[in-house]
């Protein structure tokens, strides 16, 4: 039987960087030699058919159910003995239990950004939107998250600090993890 694989859950509100850090781990890990599988929460929401932007799809129930499919997704790929790296909002206490309890070799690393910090940035508009009236159900905003309370490793924002650096930080908890 093939022996699972690892699981790097990067969560953290829209804009905070998830993407950026996965891309970075995915490439990093490769180059040590492992069979990586990137998946990111907005390519996931249009393959799981939950990119239109209405209640049903960014409502508290429509993104937990997300969250789940991305689990469950997960869970079969480390299975097979990849490494998956995701990126993806997904602040559910709900999701935290399950992944711990479910996903072998689970890894989860939360990005915390101030709201303020996020609103500058916001290359999606999504923070823009809200303020206009355009856009509802803005996790972090009016949609309530749960930050991680037992991340295996918190990212608070430092501007000072690049993404290589963040990465490499990042590859040093996962090597005393493993013991590598």
């Amino acid at each position: 039987m093939q022996p699972p694989g690892d699981i790097l859950w990067i969560c953290g509100l829209s804009g905070a960087g998830k993407t950026t850090l996965a891309l970075e781990m995915a490439g990093r890990l490769r180059a040590q030699g492992r069979a990586v599988v990137m998946l990111d929460g907005d390519e996931l929401r249009e393959v799981f058919g939950a990119a239109a932007n209405n209640n049903k799809n960014h409502g508290r129930e429509g993104r937990l159910a997300l969250a789940f499919q991305y689990a469950h997704l997960c869970r079969i790929i480390v299975g097979q003995g990849l490494t998956v790296v995701i990126a993806t909002i997904s602040l559910f206490h709900e999701i935290y239990a399950w992944n711990r309890t479910n996903l072998p070799n689970y890894f989860e690393v939360y990005l915390k950004v101030p709201i303020e910090e996020l609103r500058r940035r916001d290359s999606k508009s999504i923070y823009s939107r809200f303020d206009s009236g355009e856009l509802a159900d803005v996790a972090g905003l009016d949609l309530p998250i749960d930050e991680p309370e037992t991340a295996d490793w918190v990212v608070e924002f430092d501007p000072s600090r690049s993404i290589s650096a963040v990465a490499e930080c990042l590859m040093k908890q996962l090597k005393e993890r493993d013991g590598r």
